[in-house]
């Protein structure tokens, strides 16, 4: 599967931005699709995921409730719409893919079996 990730940006905090991620490949209508997170100086962490059906969604506590993923099935493209963005949630943005329940890409990395290229996030106080 290959993943190309767009969207990324500098906003002000309480501002909004939306990434997007190209899914391609002879097997990603069967892949979970997810976004992760890495700030500077900081590990690699889950930010929400969403079934291949584009009904399952997980979301980790720091941005339930601000951010919503979604996925456009005929354009192969699952989206992370970004609300209330806050200065903690810089970082560089990856899209991720695995042959997984959704659910699984959020209770660990090592289920991610494809990466994109990561998006810079930059929020300002």
């Amino acid at each position: 599967v290959q993943l190309q990730a767009s969207g990324g940006g500098l906003v002000q905090a309480g501002g909004s931005l939306r990434l997007s991620c190209a899914v391609s490949g002879r097997t990603s209508n069967t892949y979970a699709t997810g976004w992760f997170r890495q700030a500077p100086g900081k590990e690699r962490e889950f930010v929400a995921s969403i079934g291949w059906s584009g009904v399952t969604t997980s979301y980790s506590d720091s941005v339930k409730g601000r951010f919503t993923i979604s996925r456009e099935s005929d354009k192969n493209t699952v989206y992370l719409q970004m609300n209330s963005l806050k200065p903690e949630d810089t970082a560089v943005y990856y899209c991720a893919a695995g042959p997984y329940p959704a659910s699984l890409l959020r209770k660990s990395s090592n289920y991610v079996s494809d990466w994109g290229q990561g998006t810079q996030v930059t929020v300002s106080s």
